[in-house]
């Protein structure tokens, strides 16, 4: 007489169940969702988990990129390539128009991070947008280890940490009020390094940019930025052609590579599982402008 096997749920599985089950929430409790796509790895392992929820069906949400204009060039080609190949509806939510039109200001030095934050609010006014899926995990950095799974946002689109609604046995409050939203993040309790499982499980492609190869690279502050139409050398730095690959992706002019020979999905696991910074500690220069910098951002109603 045979033995039935055991039913076991692996880790991997039980996070995408809860991603899963936390994308079809959203869509039975709110009116006009869309979900951020960048063309990073997070949003690309957040439109598979889309998938997934909603098959056979398509995506029933747009996709909105907010746009820069100081993107690497590889990023953007996967995007739209991406986009096309799901018939997506892609909203891009460009910082440059504002610019142009006078609604945002450029900054002194050049980067555009901080000013993305108007343009995000400005696009969620004009779509009536009133939930917003991202790929922020907790474990990326302390402000973000601060939210919910459901994190509210005001009628000004602002965060206030010390107003966190209680998300008890996986129970979401979605209530709100005309021209409030509700920022969401299925991948909250994901790591760095179960994002790279799922993408090796699932055979996700990714921008090349996420692999080692060879770039000139300039070293300042201890980082290593590439050298590119956004970031130049300053008097005194020399150009080096270093092999790296790039753990997270934004702003070309802010966000710095790492030395690798990681050249596959199975290498770059083995990477990251002895790595003790966290991506964005390691890479992304926006982020060390103080202790609170990230915090500061989503107050004023950065994702």
């Amino acid at each position: 007489m045979s033995q039935t096997k055991p039913y076991r749920v692996t880790h991997l599985d039980a996070l995408e169940a809860e991603s899963i089950f936390v994308m079809r929430e959203v869509m039975a409790e709110f009116e006009r969702p869309v979900l951020l796509f960048s063309g990073g790895k997070d949003s690309i392992v957040m439109l598979r988990l889309a998938e997934k929820a909603f098959a056979p069906a398509r995506i029933p949400f747009p996709v909105m990129h907010v746009d820069t204009g100081h993107n690497f060039p590889e990023v953007l080609e996967f995007r739209d390539t991406r986009v096309a190949a799901l018939g997506l509806n892609l909203v891009v939510a460009s910082v440059q128009e504002a610019i142009d039109s006078g609604t945002v200001r450029e900054l002194p030095d050049g980067t555009r991070n901080r000013i993305q934050t108007p343009v995000l609010l400005a696009a969620v006014e004009k779509y009536r947008f009133d939930a917003l899926f991202g790929g922020a995990r907790r474990d990326e950095e302390k402000a973000r280890a601060k939210e919910r799974m459901y994190s509210f946002r005001d009628e000004f689109g602002q965060w206030d940490p010390k107003n966190q609604r209680p998300e008890l046995w996986s129970l979401y409050n979605g209530r709100h009020h005309a021209g409030e939203s509700i920022r969401v993040f299925p991948l909250s309790n994901w790591t760095e390094l179960d994002v790279w499982h799922y993408i090796a499980k699932e055979k996700i492609g990714l921008p090349g940019i996420y692999y080692a190869h060879d770039r000139e690279v300039i070293e300042r502050d201890g980082m290593l930025y590439a050298v590119n139409e956004f970031f130049r050398p300053r008097e005194g730095e020399t150009p080096m052609v270093k092999r790296v690959r790039y753990r997270t992706v934004g702003d070309a002019s802010q966000t710095a590579a790492v030395l690798s020979d990681a050249d596959t999905v199975e290498k770059v696991i083995e990477e990251v599982a002895v790595t003790r910074i966290t991506e964005r500690g390691a890479t992304r220069g926006d982020d060390r402008v103080s202790e609170a910098a990230m915090e500061d951002r989503k107050r004023e109603g950065y994702f």
